[in-house]
């Protein structure tokens, strides 16, 4: 039944009500058996024409009647005690009469349609007192739609329906998605596949209600398995698929073999999007070697290269994760560094790679790799550049080794911690002998992780301040024996002392969020200057140490402290200063000798830029000509009628006889850029791209060496000093697999996140 119109003009006066026969004064109801047929009278036996019309608004037509101007059909039940209104003004007591209606046909009006979709598995029920609540079709709850004038909307209807809050919509749902023996879907109790109902559910904008789709939900649970390193046999775990079926009855979860498939397709995608961005990448890009092992004793060679951007950002990305027969060979490794670059679209933008290998073959190594690639590849300073070692692999492989001079010392303090921590009564009496010592110390004992050499070094220096504690308790407890003696305890701090260098050098790198290639000789040179030192201590422990640990430093200062100072000169808060600075306390007398092999290799490398320089980009072609625009007005000022033609004249026979400075000059000749914490020198090299466009590009490339292979957000102490391991699941896998699931798990790192995706896909509720 149609809602009652407020309309002042159809009003039912006195509170009287028509019946099947006439008007019902009073407050007499229309009983919920009564039916009003359209050949009934409203008076006597008089019968309503199917076109006749009533006085004030109301009109019968066939078999309905309207109630204001809605259309209601008579057949209809009246069910209860609903109460039919009718749109009639009663004046005083006069009763409209049938021989008043005026015989005249009139084009009847239709009731306005619900467009909600819920109406399709609602029906509205009346109820006493005038309310009414809305009853599902199905499983027939009934739930408040109104109450009185007020609606209570269909948004707790649609939940019922969108949610699986109906049982019987769930039921149909999973005897939908029941599989057949032949693998089709039915839903006719087994006997064969029928065609689904057409009938449309409504589909509800939310998370929970997106349209199923099986492409894209597989794609996604490639996406878990790469980025979460699950094996792909996960697809088979009987836990899994009962979880999955839980999840999404209609998901058809695949053999191993098609989600091997899955992934390559992710990865394939990924790197076509890698691929786009590369194109448009405007200088030279820096690889990063990783070697790795097989316990089937294959070798596999990570390539990685990082590069900034248009915009000045740095970025690193995997680029390939091949097998190769022979990783230590440089034969081998250039081959696969030229097959790389050749994918990549690469060849000729080459600028330096960065090794992890071990020290004493870095010399041969580096060499041969050198030679081997510069016949393929065009090297810049003739290659003195190209081969970088790792800043992280040095700094543990020098503490490793001092960690191992003194591990007989280091086993009693780890046995003596063992001790201590193996029951709270010992704790207790350690923690009363060092309140009686009043040993100052806030530090807490604790054991170290053998493989981070870090955890190594908190432990010695915690365990050094309670030293006296360890004495003491040996002396009052039988049961303990490994408190070490005063010359163990003189080498735990002098390796403390040597450690902290390397500690302090390795948190200040990881502090950058993405650390530039400058950041790196401020770190190297001071170690090299405190070691050097330390080689003429006067205590021959310390002196014993700092010589070790200065013999493994000092050739990676060699081989490296050349790219580490033109490094440091692209920042304007140095440039040569801190290089100049810094050698004279390294090298004394000799110290202009090294600042002239910096200097003279900085002019060399830029007069390579003017030389060859590389493609540009749209974005800085356009930019090149703004700069050229602009020399040129500078170079050709217009006159402004001041009569001073002749003066202009001069000023350009002027800057035409005496040389323009070049970019590199301009910018060491200027004073430095003021030292503050926050100084971002990629935003400074973006906003003075145009006042020095070739040494940007140099600066671009220099800046973009990846210094150390630890990407940002890793931990330098965890980064291993030797060949890594593929554990035996990823070894069994086939090489493509492999690479498609390391390089994919790093691309799909800088992907959007997939609720971004997944939202711009939801399905909004529609009518038809």
């Amino acid at each position: 039944m149609g809602e009652p119109n407020s309309n002042d003009n159809a009003m039912v006066h006195d509170n009287e009500m028509i019946d099947g026969n006439g008007v019902i004064h009073g407050s007499e109801m229309i009983h919920g058996s009564v039916m009003i047929h359209g050949d009934e009278m409203p008076h006597g036996n008089e019968m309503i024409h199917g076109n006749e019309m009533i006085h004030g608004t109301e009109m019968v037509e066939g078999s309905e009647m309207i109630h204001g101007h809605e259309m209601v059909q008579v057949n209809d039940l009246i069910h209860g005690n609903e109460m039919v209104a009718v749109n009639v003004m009663v004046n005083g007591d006069e009763m409209p009469h049938v021989n008043e209606f005026i015989n005249t046909e009139v084009t009847p009006r239709r009731r306005r349609k619900k467009k909600s979709l819920v109406w399709e598995h609602f029906t509205i029920e009346p109820m006493p007192g005038g309310n009414s609540r809305a009853c599902c079709n199905l499983c027939k709850q009934t739930f408040a739609y109104s109450s009185g004038s007020k609606i209570a909307g269909t948004s707790h209807l649609k939940r019922h329906i969108t949610l699986g809050s109906c049982p019987v919509m769930k039921d149909q749902d999973r005897r939908l998605t029941l599989p057949l023996a032949g693998g089709h879907a039915t839903d006719n109790d087994g006997e064969g596949t029928v065609e689904r109902p057409t009938k449309r559910r409504y589909r509800y904008t939310g998370y929970a209600n997106a349209t199923f789709d099986q492409e894209r939900s597989s794609s996604y649970l490639a996406k878990m398995i790469i980025l979460h390193d699950y094996p792909l046999h996960i697809v088979q775990q009987s836990s899994f698929t009962k979880f999955i079926e839980s999840l999404q009855p209609r998901f058809r979860v695949v053999d191993v073999e098609t989600m091997e498939g899955e992934v390559y397709a992710v990865f394939q995608k990924a790197k076509e999007n890698l691929l786009q961005a590369f194109s448009t990448m405007p200088g030279r890009i820096s690889l990063t070697i990783g070697l790795w092992t097989t316990s089937q004793t294959l070798g596999y060679v990570s390539l990685a290269g990082q590069f900034i951007d248009s915009d000045w950002k740095v970025h690193r990305r995997m680029l390939n994760f091949m097998m190769v027969s022979s990783p230590h060979s440089e034969n081998a490794l250039s081959e696969a560094i030229s097959s790389s670059l050749l994918e990549w679209n690469m060849k000729d933008r080459l600028f330096t790679i960065t090794l992890d290998n071990d020290c004493s073959s870095h010399d041969i190594y580096s060499a041969n790799l050198r030679d081997h690639l510069s016949n393929k590849n065009n090297l810049m300073l003739k290659g003195q550049l190209f081969v970088v070692r790792c800043y992280a692999h040095i700094l543990n492989v020098v503490a490793q080794d001092v960690i191992a001079s003194i591990h007989g010392v280091i086993y009693n303090i780890r046995e003596s911690i063992k001790f201590i921590k193996a029951s709270p009564n010992r704790e207790e009496k350690f923690a009363e002998i060092a309140l009686q010592l009043e040993i100052p110390s806030t530090k807490t004992l604790c054991l170290d992780v053998t493989t981070q050499w870090n955890t190594t070094y908190l432990m010695l220096l915690a365990a050094l301040d309670y030293k006296q504690a360890f004495s003491t308790l040996e002396t009052c407890d039988d049961n303990y024996n490994e408190s070490p003696s005063a010359e163990d305890w003189k080498k735990v701090e002098a390796t403390c002392n040597y450690l902290k260098l390397l500690y302090d050098s390795a948190h200040s790198v990881m502090a950058s969020a993405n650390p530039t290639a400058n950041i790196f000789f401020h770190e190297a040179w001071k170690i090299q200057l405190e070691l050097a030192n330390g080689t003429e201590h006067e205590n021959p422990i310390f002196s014993s140490i700092a010589k070790d640990m200065h013999e493994r430093f000092d050739k990676y200062w060699k081989d490296c402290s050349l790219v580490l100072a033109i490094a440091v000169v692209m920042d304007p808060r140095f440039k040569m200063k801190l290089v100049e600075f810094s050698y004279s306390k390294i090298y004394g007398a000799e110290a202009m000798k090294y600042v002239k092999v910096v200097n003279d290799s900085l002019h060399e490398l830029y007069k390579e830029y003017v030389a060859q320089p590389l493609p540009l980009t749209p974005a800085y072609v356009e930019a090149n000509n703004v700069a050229a625009n602009a020399s040129v007005n500078q170079g050709n000022p217009s006159s402004t009628g001041d009569g001073l033609l002749d003066f202009d004249m001069y000023l350009s026979e002027i800057q035409s006889t005496q040389p323009a400075k070049c970019d590199l000059e301009q910018y060491l000749e200027e004073s430095l850029t003021p030292r503050i914490q926050e100084f971002d020198i990629l935003n400074w090299w973006k906003l003075n791209t145009l006042k020095f466009p070739t040494l940007s590009k140099m600066a671009r490339d220099i800046l973009a060496i990846p210094m150390s292979m630890v990407s940002s957000g890793s931990s330098i102490f965890s980064a291993g000093t030797g060949n890594r391991m593929l554990d035996d699941y990823r070894s069994s896998l086939r090489p493509e697999t492999v690479e498609a699931l390391v390089c994919a798990k790093d691309w799909l790192q800088y992907s959007p996140p997939a609720t971004e995706v997944l939202g711009s896909e939801m399905i909004k509720a529609e009518a038809l």
